[in-house]
């Protein structure tokens, strides 16, 4: 809905409001970013184009501003950011401003663009402001994306500028990355600026240009699990204890305990070909599920998922014996795992 958005943008089609909220930023910046470029000129922009601050104004101000009328310029826009901090956003008990509001959202000034940016959070749909706006201008939620949809929606970025990456590398990026769109659109801006636009992106170019650990990182200590390897799960714990920043052990159990949730959806799937869908990862990883549930039967699945809860407490001072660094703890449980 985001590109719609942009593109009727672009092509000059504007609402007189815009509400764009949401847990993800990302999408949000995008269309604000547009909409401060494209609708006036630079020229126009010095009369015509206002920046307000949730936390430093209130309503009253905003639509004094909104009312006025261009100056040599077809459009003002007035952008609110930071719109979640004001006042009527989170509650309309203020009788006065939440009927100034309602009554410009209803009949809004069409030489008028008031764009409300409401980040980290979602407006509430039942109220009338919603509603209006709703009816009367654009409204775009930007919801954040779940952990397994981000190796797919790095693909598609990484495809959308021309260029094409390895699902192992998007996988590893996605792992390490986390589910901040910025920040791994920042990380794939750069590898387009140092790899050649013919050349599939892979985990070396990953490793080269993000400092993302091709050997070393949460996927490798799967595969060495899987193969019951002690000596390269060790070797990865101690990169892991050297780099506690990157691999906190609690994100190192909470991928393992994904990881080893999703091997147990797997044993009871009826329909193994909708592996892919069912487990919700992308289908170059499904023969990983495949392998390694033929390695770890269901019961042993039972006892990892266990054990992984018994070490993040531990790891949080909880049954902890002893003063035991979270590096000898994680060697201590993959131990108890692989035997």
């Amino acid at each position: 809905m985001s590109a719609n958005i942009i593109k009727d943008i672009k092509a000059r089609k504007f609402k007189p409001l815009y509400l764009l909220h949401g847990e993800e930023p990302y999408y949000i910046d995008k269309i604000l970013h547009e909409l401060e470029e494209s609708v006036l000129s630079e020229a126009e922009r010095g009369f015509n184009q206002t920046v307000l601050y949730g936390k430093d104004t209130d309503m009253a101000t905003i639509l004094n501003v909104a009312r006025r009328y261009p100056m040599m310029a077809e459009y003002q826009v007035v952008i609110v950011k930071e719109a979640q901090d004001l006042k009527w956003g989170k509650d309309e008990g203020n009788s006065k401003e939440a009927e100034m509001a309602l009554n410009y959202f209803e009949k809004p000034l069409k030489s008028t663009i008031l764009v409300l940016a409401y980040k980290y959070g979602t407006f509430d749909k039942r109220k009338k402001i919603y509603k209006a706006i709703d009816k009367n201008g654009t409204v775009f939620q930007s919801d954040l994306k779940r952990d397994y949809e981000i190796t797919k929606w790095i693909e598609e970025y990484v495809s959308n500028h021309g260029y094409k990456i390895a699902p192992q590398a998007a996988g590893l990026m996605a792992e390490y990355l986390g589910n901040d769109l910025s920040k791994i659109a920042n990380e794939v801006e750069k590898l387009t600026l140092n790899v050649a636009k013919e050349t599939v992106i892979n985990t070396d170019h990953i490793q080269q240009n993000i400092g993302i650990s091709k050997d070393f990182n949460v996927f490798e200590l799967q595969k060495a699990i899987v193969s019951r390897n002690a000596l390269k799960c060790n070797q990865i714990v101690n990169y892991f204890a050297d780099n506690p920043k990157s691999h906190p052990m609690v994100m190192v159990i909470a991928n393992l305990n994904s990881y080893f949730t999703k091997i147990l959806k797997y044993h009871y799937l009826q329909n193994k070909a909708d592996a892919a869908k069912e487990l919700g990862v992308h289908p170059f990883f499904v023969k990983d599920y495949e392998a390694a549930a033929r390695v770890y039967h269901v019961n042993k699945v039972f006892q990892i998922i266990a054990l992984l809860r018994e070490y993040d407490l531990k790891s949080k001072g909880v049954n902890s014996t002893g003063n035991v660094s979270d590096g000898d703890l994680m060697k201590e449980m993959l131990y108890r795992m692989i035997h």
